[in-house]
């Protein structure tokens, strides 16, 4: 919210039941909302949900315009909002440039998709030297990356409702799998860790389970654990080969209102990720290292595909140096 050129309220929308961002940018703002500017991602909701309607606020607020790109694809509002600011009198300005549209865009993605599948943006996050590697024939894997990278790792777990990895990354790399600033703290997201165990072997010491917030252990129907920890919870998942049915992953946590899920983890869950469809988007870090050797894994392990036809594709392609490492996001083409 900006007012006389000056921003005099910000605010990020809160997981549910959490406030919207326009009221906490109203609330931060008191006083000097009235006449100022709202700059929004996503149009105002203009009904009663878990929240009060937005444009309830921003009118009562004395707001004189809003600034927002995206309609919003929910049916219940789709229009709505603006028309309701417009009829209060309030200036609605939805132009914007190519890259800003392109950023709001990237900003709700995960929120878009689950509205029209009730499934999250799944991102499959890989970091390899030159050469293809995760880790060397010895199996050291830390760190690929430089300082930088990881930086922005964490900042993508940030942006993440969900982080998921497999038992084989639990017993050997030993995570926390939380988002970290500069100085080491967490910053209380992903709201959900999940660790896919079949077997159930995650111990009772892994370091993940002293940081704060739930963890989802997901076992095979098979396999009866108790909770080693009062954030830890339970899921007993069908099984398809002997292994956790991923699909059943990933509508759980579609039930559970999740928007944006990453997966973290070794070749073989990332591979079993991609090979049952599961995945929509990709950001592989790639750092300027060779380390060679018939025996140094790389990313995807499985059956892999027979013929270059089949390979996977990835559209909408973006690319960012990173003190000389390299990410590169793009999109996998056929996931619908």
């Amino acid at each position: 919210m900006v007012r006389d050129g000056e921003t005099v309220g910000e605010g990020a929308t809160e997981p549910r039941p959490g406030q919207h961002a326009e009221a906490i940018a109203v609330a931060q703002a008191g006083e000097q909302a009235k006449n100022a500017t709202l700059y929004c991602t996503l149009e105002p909701h203009a009904f009663q949900g878990a929240a009060p309607p937005c444009t309830d606020v921003i009118i009562s607020a004395g707001i004189s315009k809003v600034v927002a790109p995206l309609e919003d694809p929910n049916p219940r509002v789709s229009g709505n909002g603006f028309r309701q600011l417009k009829a209060a009198g309030i200036e609605v300005v939805r132009e914007s440039t190519g890259e800003q549209q392109r950023r709001a865009e990237l900003l709700v993605e995960g929120f878009a998709r689950h509205l029209k599948t009730r499934r999250p943006l799944v991102t499959l996050k890989i970091a390899t030297s030159l050469d293809g590697k995760i880790a060397t024939r010895t199996g050291e894997s830390q760190w690929i990356t430089n300082e930088a990278s990881r930086a922005r790792v964490h900042e993508m777990r940030r942006q993440s409702d969900a982080l998921v990895t497999g038992i084989g990354t639990v017993l050997s790399d030993k995570p926390r799998l939380t988002a970290r600033d500069s100085e080491g703290n967490a910053t209380g997201r992903p709201l959900l860790r999940v660790v896919v165990d079949t077997n159930g072997r995650m111990p009772a010491d892994a370091p993940l389970l002293s940081e704060p917030g739930e963890v989802l252990w997901i076992v095979g129907d098979n396999t009866d654990v108790a909770p080693p920890t009062d954030n830890v919870t339970v899921l007993q998942s069908t099984l398809i080969d002997g292994k956790v049915d991923l699909a059943v992953v990933i509508d759980v946590l579609g039930t559970r209102g999740l928007h944006n899920v990453m997966i973290e983890a070794g070749a073989g869950l990332a591979g079993a990720f991609v090979e049952a469809g599961l995945v929509h988007k990709v950001a592989a870090f790639i750092t300027p290292k060779i380390i060679g050797g018939y025996d140094a894994p790389g990313p995807l392990a499985g059956p892999g595909i027979a013929s270059i036809k089949d390979a996977l594709p990835l559209e909408n392609l973006t690319h960012t140096v990173i003190d000389g490492d390299i990410l590169i996001e793009g999109y996998v083409s056929k996931i619908e």
